[in-house]
């Protein structure tokens, strides 16, 4: 089910253009619930959990920030604060959202906006992390369309603590299997509901392990300076170039990483 939530999320912002989803429920159904950097829509949810909701984004707000070493330049306050829609369930998510059947949740990171429901798989150690850290990335970074697929999930796979674990030996594995799919053909990949679920996992694993290696490995100042090269509308490849002086190219970067999983 979290494979499938993901290319949920893939699909809202291949098909819809990171642009907002278009919906807008009558208000006169929702309830509010305002906290410091998030205003919360609920509808039919008794108030503990939405305020359990409340404190889990607060602290990944602050957690996501600081894991990704970005400085907030637009505080998520008063009138910037991010929305998070949780309907009442699935089936009203999905008819009101006008979502897949088998979708969880998604994000509009121009909007600042999640939509689920309480039963999402994974609600608050995965689904919520996860869309955040798609938000915070994309705010920072922009719309820039040089920003590859990988990049955006892997970072947002890096928020769920579980996935960040394991990874690295999975990678591995498929290099010694000959399945590895090398940055530069990582890349071009597009994921869609029909895509090959091995080929799913193996993009989703990879991703998560090379954020994981420019965050931890290469340092949380020299990624924000990618991220800084990105948001100035460069490729990811000149990004890399200008960042990482060691690499003079994705080969090089690859290849580095290639070599941190076999120690």
């Amino acid at each position: 089910m979290k494979n499938k939530l993901i290319i949920s999320i893939v699909t809202v912002f291949l098909t819809a253009g990171f642009l907002s989803l278009g919906y807008c429920a009558p208000k006169e159904e929702w309830k509010e619930h305002r906290s410091y950097h998030f205003i919360i829509y609920y509808k039919d949810i008794p108030l503990d959990f939405v305020k359990s909701v409340e404190e889990t984004a607060e602290t990944y707000y602050q957690e996501i920030t600081r894991n990704l070493g970005f400085t907030r330049l637009d505080n998520w306050s008063w009138d910037k604060r991010a929305k998070i829609y949780v309907y009442r369930d699935g089936e009203d998510y999905i008819t009101s959202a006008k979502q897949a059947g088998w979708s969880h949740g998604v994000a509009d990171w121009m909007n600042k906006e999640i939509r689920t429901y309480p039963a999402a798989t994974g609600f608050f150690d995965s689904l919520l992390p996860h869309e955040m850290g798609h938000i915070i990335f994309r705010e920072f970074v922009g719309s820039n369309p040089y920003v590859p697929l990988w990049l955006d999930e892997g970072v947002a796979m890096y928020q769920e603590k579980a996935k960040r674990w394991g990874v690295n030996k999975e990678v591995k594995k498929a290099i010694e299997a000959g399945r590895f799919i090398p940055l530069s053909d990582l890349s071009t990949i597009r994921l869609y509901s029909n895509t090959d679920q091995e080929l799913v996992n193996l993009f989703y694993t990879e991703a998560a392990s090379i954020v994981y290696y420019l965050i931890t490995e290469l340092g949380e100042y020299k990624f924000v300076d990618l991220c800084k090269e990105l948001k100035n509308g460069k490729s990811f490849e000149k990004a890399i170039v200008a960042t990482y002086m060691r690499f003079k190219d994705m080969d090089d970067l690859n290849k580095a990483w290639v070599d941190y999983l076999k120690r």
